[in-house]
């Protein structure tokens, strides 16, 4: 599974990590995310990531 970066703020979304602010399990693929779910750091939409 792929990485993604916040182009806004940096933020990597880890999905080895998940987001455990949200309750996003570790494993969980950033194509898998809730099309809600925003960048935990700046709030940023799914639409501001790119794979890194």
């Amino acid at each position: 599974m792929d990485n993604y970066v916040c182009d806004l703020c940096g933020y990597v979304y880890d999905p080895s990590v998940g987001d455990p602010d949200t309750d996003i399990e570790p494993g969980t693929a950033f194509e898998d995310l809730p099309e809600d779910w925003v960048c935990p750091i700046c709030g940023a939409g799914k639409v501001d990531f790119s794979k890194e």
